[in-house]
């Protein structure tokens, strides 16, 4: 007897065990020009946009002239 999510048994004890989740598969295309790729790479440019940004801030030198001193 199953109720609520759960399966008595004959003894009259609740085991919830007993019932399985219900699967399911995601089938759409990560890879591609998907929307979830251009979100990924729309995010990622940020970062690194940002991540740029705060490089000049903090060293006050631009990309190419922080990296050419090294």
């Amino acid at each position: 007897m199953t109720t609520r999510g759960y399966s008595v048994e004959e003894g009259g004890r609740l085991n919830n065990f007993a019932v399985e989740p219900k699967m399911y598969v995601d089938d759409t295309p990560k890879t591609g020009f998907t929307q979830y790729a251009e979100k990924l790479n729309g995010r990622l440019a940020m970062i690194g946009f940002v991540s740029l940004i705060s490089l000049e801030a903090v060293t006050g030198q631009g990309i190419v002239s922080w990296l050419t001193s090294l």
